[in-house]
């Protein structure tokens, strides 16, 4: 299995002019999602929003046929979002969490949720539990199946990539177990979706929530959420429902949707839903398992070729990681990374510990540059950036 790099690289115009090391937060779009939004928009400049929408709602009702092929479930258990929080704080929202109930979460989940968790617990009272680390950084599975037995958890939610490692928690293994004591569980693949195989039947999941602009490639604004058959049946739906995931069927009830279309708002942006398909059409037809055996090859030598510089100090631990390393270089600043790496037209990210407040006191720093090739980089753009990192 392979991929056709300069097709790829000729889809992507705007990545041979800099070295592009970005995707983690917010990656390149192909020609024909940026295309694909502009010509909608300018429908929608010519004949209104609605008239538009009418004319295009077969290709917008694709969206969810894309999706459900990239995770494997049906296209009646997706759910457009905004972006993967709006995804996570419905699926939250519906929830009917009470005093003392708890949550099981890990060290390395994102920001965002670790936040929203704690919001809860001021709001409700809910507890907040969090499974141990191995030595090497994976999730210690036998403490995580002690925590569930017995605390007996309302939810169990997991990250399956953190915002500041490479690390890959186990989310399968994770899925057995709530599976096997019947907990709702909720995933976070903001950073998974787009560059690794993710697979709802095998994860075994009740919510799963991503976004659109990262690894998938797509605008800003927007992202999906999964919604499993059993909690669709269960009737969970988000706590703020509108006329999108209900019907007025009386003066003082309504009734929800079917579907995970529940979890939506009326009000969609459906130029960027449109360009959102558009990158997941464009992923598919490439290939997950494709892609994730590229990103898995220029990962390892961008590793392999820090770890031969002098004073370069890698984070990532984990016995499985991704397209995604952190690093700093002693005795430089983090400001003096910033420019020389802006001053070589490098496009990175930063990770700080407001961002990982567990992992990175473990790790006992407070920031790390973060580099997350994709398939549309070559191997000539590895080595030319760990050559630039080494000049430094």
């Amino acid at each position: 299995m392979s991929i056709d790099i300069d097709q790829i690289r000729k889809d992507t115009p705007h990545c041979t002019d800099k070295l592009f090391f970005n995707s983690a937060g917010s990656s390149l779009m192909p020609t024909v999602v940026v295309e694909k939004v502009k010509e909608y928009l300018e429908e929608e400049r010519q004949l209104g929003g609605y008239k538009v929408k009418d004319l295009r709602n077969e290709e917008i009702e694709d969206f969810y046929n894309q999706v459900s092929t990239l995770i494997n479930c049906e296209p009646h258990n997706i759910a457009f979002a905004h972006d993967a929080t709006d995804a996570y704080a419905k699926a939250l929202s519906s929830i009917d969490f009470k005093a003392g109930d708890k949550i099981i979460t890990s060290n390395d989940d994102y920001i965002s949720n670790q936040i929203n968790f704690l919001s809860l617990q001021k709001r409700y009272g809910i507890e907040i539990l969090r499974g141990n680390n191995l030595e090497n950084g994976d999730l210690d599975l036998d403490h995580f199946e002690k925590l569930i037995q017995e605390s007996n958890p309302k939810l169990v939610a997991i990250t399956h990539i953190p915002t500041n490692s490479g690390l890959i928690q186990d989310v399968e293994a994770i899925g057995e177990m709530c599976e096997e004591y019947d907990r709702l569980y909720l995933v976070d693949a903001c950073q998974s979706v787009g560059q690794i195989p993710v697979d709802v039947r095998k994860i075994k999941c009740d919510f799963l929530s991503t976004t659109g602009r990262k690894y998938l490639r797509g605008p800003r604004g927007t992202g999906f959420l999964f919604v499993s058959d059993k909690l669709l049946q269960a009737g969970h739906a988000p706590l703020f429902i509108d006329m999108r995931g209900a019907n007025w069927t009386d003066k003082d009830s309504y009734e929800a949707r079917g579907d995970a279309k529940r979890f939506e708002t009326w009000e969609s942006p459906y130029a960027l839903i449109i360009g959102l398909k558009e990158a997941i059409k464009y992923a598919n037809a490439i290939e997950i398992k494709a892609i994730d055996e590229y990103n898995k090859k220029i990962v390892g030598d961008l590793k392999r070729l820090l770890s031969s510089l002098t004073g370069v100090n890698q984070f990532d631990k984990g016995s499985t990681t991704c397209s995604l390393v952190t690093f700093t270089k002693e005795g430089k600043s983090l400001q003096e990374i910033e420019d020389w790496l802006t001053n070589h037209k490098i496009f990175y990210s930063i990770s700080d510990i407001g961002s990982a407040r567990i992992d990175f006191a473990k790790k006992g720093v407070d920031w790390a540059i973060r580099l997350s090739p994709h398939y549309f980089n070559t191997s000539e753009e590895i080595e030319r950036v760990t050559e630039i990192i080494g000049e430094m």
